[in-house]
């Protein structure tokens, strides 16, 4: 895990200051997470009085970081040196619970 931290990713084609050599194909991360009963009530009140829903942002948060941490631990596990391309999407799993995804291009790059 350590190494997939110290993995540079981007969301454009290239790595500035860096040249792609290989591209090792498409990797993931995912994780699937589901609402919590107290903090829809507190979201129900946050709907009244308007403003942001903060424990839905730190869920949301923390959602994105373990996506991106599997998505590079992948990237790791197949020799890349960098991600490129990154993207995320989310999609409804069941009620109450979805999934985000974090992908992107693995590559070797100097």
């Amino acid at each position: 895990m350590e190494a997939a931290t110290n993995i540079p990713f981007s969301n454009t084609e290239t790595i500035p200051g860096m040249s792609i050599v290989q591209s090792l194909g498409v990797v993931t991360g995912s994780t699937v997470r589901a609402k919590n009963v107290f903090k829809d009530i507190g979201a129900a009140f946050k709907n009244i009085a308007g403003g942001e829903i903060k424990a839905y942002t730190e869920l949301l948060q923390e959602s994105r970081n373990q996506a991106l941490m599997r998505m590079l631990q992948d990237a790791a596990g197949r020799g890349a040196n960098a991600v490129v391309n990154v993207r995320f999407a989310t999609s409804s799993v069941a009620g109450g619970a979805a999934e985000l995804l974090a992908y992107g291009t693995a590559v070797v790059a100097q």
